[in-house]
């Protein structure tokens, strides 16, 4: 175990959160969010032979480095915090990879989930406390639907190990939370940020684009670039289960934009923002990226989260890729312009 916690007295009196994937792109937002709100916030990352980079963003953060799929550590851990709120936000998150390791995938994805979901409950009868858990479900679990857009309601029919390892994990929330854990599945539609990996398309487009823009890399290569996916921003998705979390009771919410756009108009934009005119000649079709069966459209309706939870996306499709871009400029040594950002 180690920890990312200066030498500060703990407010005993403060609500514990304990975050599994906490060096995520999510888990660091969520991360910053609760010790921005005086919380004691302890995560789980998998442990890491090249060091963890990701610590420099979860000071004040306690950290501990186990499998989320081993059920003992993942028990002694629920037992040892003895969490208020639990965010589950562990796994393997690309759909690419699952189609690559379908096996470990469901094990990471859906054993891990168990795990920690019959450890909350025996830690909630054991303390007589109530113990609030939100899932990072996916949108993933609707990827063979006919219904456009989706909502709580519809029916659940994911079309790849990824999707169907999500739709365990969420009904697995579900009959705990009739066993009388509050679980929340937080049917998040995709959200990205400058801490979403490059093996992501996005992040994959807006790294190759600042390259591009800086002279170091000459052509963009991409699969079906007519797939069209709802994208929001991963900071105020996180909010969105900050507030699932206070919500106080279980509950099942679609977190998404409401708005769809295609892979070109992401690489369309990321170009404009880069300054890079006359780019059509510039991005290469290859079909052996493509992935099987993918959904053609993706699309959330977040009424019920802006209704019950008072959320609503505060990000323009822009500006989430502007940020990347302007992020991934920085790396390439290139002063950003303001993108437009304010």
């Amino acid at each position: 175990m180690s920890t990312g916690r200066t030498d500060v007295e703990l407010d005993t009196t403060a609500p514990v959160a304990l975050i599994t994937g906490v060096g995520g792109q999510d888990g660091t937002y969520l991360a910053e969010l609760l010790v921005s709100k005086g919380w004691q916030v302890h995560g789980i990352t998998r442990p890491n032979d090249d060091g963890p980079p990701f610590l420099q963003y979860l000071d004040g953060v306690t950290v501990r480095y186990q499998d989320i799929a081993d059920p003992i550590a993942t028990t002694t851990a629920v037992q040892e915090i003895a969490p208020d709120y639990v965010f589950h936000l562990a796994g393997i998150s690309s759909v690419w990879k699952s189609w690559q390791d379908p096996v470990t995938t469901a094990r990471v994805n859906g054993v891990s989930a168990a795990a920690l979901l019959d450890a909350c409950l025996q830690q909630q009868e054991k303390s007589g406390k109530k113990v609030m858990v939100v899932n990072a479900s996916s949108a993933e679990i609707f990827a063979g639907s006919t219904e456009s857009p989706q909502t709580e309601d519809t029916p659940i029919r994911p079309t790849s190990p990824y999707g169907a390892s999500k739709a365990f994990s969420h009904n697995l929330v579900q009959v705990y939370r009739a066993r009388g854990l509050e679980g929340t599945n937080a049917i998040l539609y995709n959200h990205e940020s400058p801490r979403r990996p490059t093996t992501f398309v996005t992040r994959k487009i807006t790294a190759a684009v600042a390259a591009i823009a800086a002279g170091k890399q000459d052509t963009l290569t991409l699969g079906d670039t007519s797939i069209r996916r709802d994208w929001g921003w991963a900071p105020d998705y996180v909010d969105a289960m900050y507030r699932m979390a206070m919500h106080g009771k279980g509950d099942d919410f679609i977190v998404a934009t409401g708005e769809a756009r295609s892979i070109m108009d992401f690489v369309a934009v990321a170009f404009d923002v880069a300054g890079v005119s006359d780019w059509q000649r510039l991005v290469k079709s290859d079909t052996s990226l493509t992935r099987p069966a993918d959904s053609a459209v993706s699309i959330g309706n977040y009424s019920k989260a802006r209704y019950e939870l008072s959320w609503v996306p505060a990000t323009n499709f822009k500006t989430v890729v502007a940020s990347m871009v302007q992020h991934d400029s920085a790396i390439n040594g290139e002063l950003s312009a303001d993108f437009g950002l304010s």
